[in-house]
């Protein structure tokens, strides 16, 4: 039985802090509305500092590790719960892991602050702290299934790690391919989540049977994630070879392909929260095969076919998850508002100007760069404005949480 607090101590925890969804999911999605405009001032030359790394490192970083890992360890601490039936993390736990993480933002645009060496010692110990804080309840009940994310989180920050060397030692670490292995360790929990939740998810909200599971498949979808992003983390010692990557993604966009098609999305439109899932999905299997192909083309810009991945894919199953996690952990039914379904949409004009804008019209870049920055701040502002109501209040239902 859920060994949870009493609901006369639960009420003395400002509702932000009683689980660990409602601070980083929150916090998450304002950051990566000010730190998109950021990037925005920045190509633009209208800001008179630099943060740490120069603008296009901070872009890279604060997008995975700022915004992405907030989103992250906001969905592990709430899910360690589920998993063990202990008390997640809340109360002065939960403050103090959102100063650091917020500390580590301010310290990478301000590294003026607290020099170059602490700015990179605050930002790399978050993912750490987390794992700490995750692995207790995990060991303590030996739920070992679910151990795994705890190396997971320490590759994170290996790959974190690479990319502040990178502007130390650029000669050994690609600060790209450090950014791109820390998008494929997203990409890799994203799909693991994605087989352990979506065909449930998809029956329940179409009445339909759910599909039948195909361990052997989950094993060449994720394992193949797994081998490109090791690939790209040992890239200091053995290099990088585009034409073996690029067979491994378009291998790997064939694998997810074949498992998202097994979980019929078709059935799914008349739902916003399902058909935005699979969107999110497909953006995946599609962005691999097509940044693939560009490693074996060089016609084909493999710099704006990431965001295929990035915006399309992690950013848009980002939305949808925290759209769909934050109504059912605040005991609300599972039906978003309306203006959600536009915030889908928007993000997905924005995966797509962005990517097929510059490559298709080069000499109008800047002008799909503003564009696609809009729909994405526009996307995060409309979740904001619904959601951060339900994330700052107690729970619809009276329940602790």
């Amino acid at each position: 039985m859920m060994q949870i607090t009493d609901l006369q101590k639960e009420q003395k925890i400002p509702p932000l802090f009683r689980l660990g969804f409602r601070p980083f999911f929150l916090s998450g999605a304002i950051f990566s509305i000010v730190a998109i405009t950021i990037w925005l001032l920045i190509l633009k030359g209208a800001l008179n500092f630099t943060p740490l790394g120069g603008g296009y490192w901070w872009h890279i970083h604060e997008m995975i590790f700022g915004f992405g890992c907030a989103i992250v360890a906001g969905f592990l601490l709430t899910a360690v719960q589920n998993w063990t039936g202990v008390r997640g993390a809340q109360g002065n736990i939960l403050i103090i892991l959102l100063a650091l993480w917020l500390l580590g933002r301010i310290s990478l645009l301000f590294p003026a602050f607290f020099g170059e060496t602490l700015s990179m010692i605050i930002d790399l110990s978050f993912l750490p702290v987390v794992a700490f804080i995750l692995a207790k309840p995990i060991i303590a009940i030996k739920q070992y299934r679910n151990l795994f994310f705890i190396p997971l989180l320490l590759l994170f920050t290996i790959a974190n790690l690479e990319m502040h060397l990178a502007i130390i030692n650029p000669q050994t670490f690609s600060i790209n391919l450090s950014g791109y292995a820390a998008v494929l360790l997203i990409t890799f929990l994203i799909s693991v989540m994605a087989g352990r939740v979506t065909p449930m998810f998809t029956a329940n909200g179409t009445q339909t049977d759910k599909a039948t599971p195909a361990p052997w498949l989950d094993k060449l979808t994720n394992g193949s994630l797994a081998v490109l992003m090791i690939i790209l983390l040992l890239h200091p010692i053995v290099g990088f070879n585009s034409v073996v990557f690029g067979i491994l993604l378009i291998a790997a966009g064939i694998f997810q392909a074949i498992r998202w098609a097994r979980w019929k999305p078709w059935i799914t439109l008349a739902i916003p929260l399902l058909w935005s899932l699979h969107l999110a999905l497909k953006f995946i299997w599609f962005g691999l095969i097509l940044l693939g192909i560009s490693y074996l083309t060089p016609e084909i810009p493999s710099n704006h076919i990431w965001h295929l991945l990035t915006i399309g894919g992690i950013g848009g199953l980002i939305l949808a998850m925290i759209s769909r996690v934050s109504l059912g952990h605040t005991g609300r039914p599972l039906t978003p508002p309306k203006a959600m379904s536009l915030a889908f949409i928007l993000m997905t004009i924005s995966a797509l100007i962005r990517t097929f804008g510059p490559w298709l019209m080069p000499t109008a870049t800047s002008i799909f760069i503003d564009i696609s920055g809009f729909c994405w701040i526009l996307s995060f502002a409309i979740f904001v404005y619904y959601y951060g109501p339900m994330l700052t209040t107690a729970r619809a239902d009276d329940r602790p949480g």
